[in-house]
């Protein structure tokens, strides 16, 4: 196979763990010629820069914030990067480009593997409403979720999730950080997605670990207070570690054509983390 190049496009991208898991990818298929970098991007620049790349470019990983403007960029799009409203992954095509959304996977692959999800039983609760929110909602409708429980600061910026939720008729409760009752609001769910900072659960950790599967994508630095109580109570803690890591599966079988080598990723990403987190494989 001819030598290719691939990349991820953000702002800030310099710290980004993409490039560990993508040439652990192509050196474990003896792809010894392809490439994978970093590159300073930002959402107004991303037309520009993608549309001068050439041939030898397999595809590109997207990150913030230039996710939807990957995602208007496309000349085709998958339904799971229009039912989440941003993309992550951007494939070359006869005459442009395709949008895809591996953060499903991610999502998807966490909740199964690390945060032994098995059947949506109830309600999901998920903390947040930016941009990891719409993904987070469309894997949670691929799991069998039907009724979700939004807990945001201001209803008024949810409207993203919001609209996400109505595209795949998902029945939302909105509640506020100012109103919620922890305790409440995890009776009876199914799993809980915490897409916020440490401090912004801090004080509820021992009520909102109850739940009896956790995604909190935060991993940095670890255990997290909702991680450790959740480890404490006994339920299983999945991370934006696994979420990285599943993500780029499905990234790298789009950029190569091949099945991912999913062990090699993932002892990569073990190794330039320090080995904190197991990573299961599912």
């Amino acid at each position: 196979m001819a030598d290719r190049k691939a990349a991820i496009l953000g702002s800030p991208v310099e710290h980004s763990l993409s490039p560990v898991l993508h040439r652990a990818a192509f050196d474990a298929l003896g792809l010894t010629g392809w490439t994978y970098d970093r590159v300073e991007c930002d959402a107004e620049a991303l037309p520009g820069l993608v549309g001068g790349l050439g041939p030898e470019w397999a595809g590109l990983s997207v990150t913030m914030p230039a996710k939807r403007a990957a995602l208007a960029l496309a000349t085709t799009v998958t339904p799971r990067a229009r039912m989440a409203g941003a993309a992550n992954t951007l494939v070359p095509v006869d005459g442009g480009w395709r949008a895809d959304c591996t953060d499903v996977d991610g999502v998807v692959g966490a909740l199964r593997a690390a945060a032994g999800f098995t059947i949506a039983a109830g309600p999901a609760v998920v903390l947040g409403a930016g941009g990891t929110t719409q993904a987070a909602l469309v894997g949670l409708a691929e799991l069998g979720v039907r009724q979700v429980r939004l807990v945001v600061r201001d209803p008024a910026r949810a409207v993203g999730a919001l609209e996400c939720a109505q595209r795949l008729r998902l029945a939302v409760t909105v509640v506020t950080w100012a109103d919620v009752d922890p305790a409440k609001l995890v009776d009876g769910c199914s799993v809980l997605i915490s897409t916020v900072p440490t401090a912004a659960v801090e004080p509820w950790v021992t009520e909102l670990a109850q739940a009896p599967s956790v995604l909190d994508v935060v991993y940095h630095p670890w255990p997290t207070p909702l991680a450790a109580a959740a480890q404490q109570a006994g339920n299983p803690v999945a991370t934006g570690l696994d979420m990285l890591l599943h993500q780029a599966f499905g990234q790298s079988e789009l950029f190569t054509g091949r099945a991912a080598p999913r062990e090699a990723m993932r002892s990569a990403l073990r190794e330039a983390t320090g080995n904190v987190l197991e990573l299961p494989l599912g």
